[in-house]
């Protein structure tokens, strides 16, 4: 699963830009529109931390 900062979610996000700006979209406006619609995609967010050390210190840890 691709998360933001790898290289097949920036491929993507590239992607998507130049085909908005191949439509006339602003260059700021076609980064925004591609970040959010990778954003809503569940394949391209983040599944959070991997690791104990990720979730912060262990006593300021909110249990579930």
């Amino acid at each position: 699963m691709p998360e933001p900062g790898s290289k097949k979610y920036d491929k993507r996000r590239a992607r998507l830009r130049k085909d908005a700006e191949s439509q006339g979209v602003s260059d700021q406006e076609a980064n925004e529109d591609a970040n959010a619609t990778l954003q809503q995609d569940p394949e391209y967010r983040s599944r959070g931390p991997r690791t104990e050390r990720g979730r912060g210190p262990k006593g300021e840890r909110h249990e579930r």
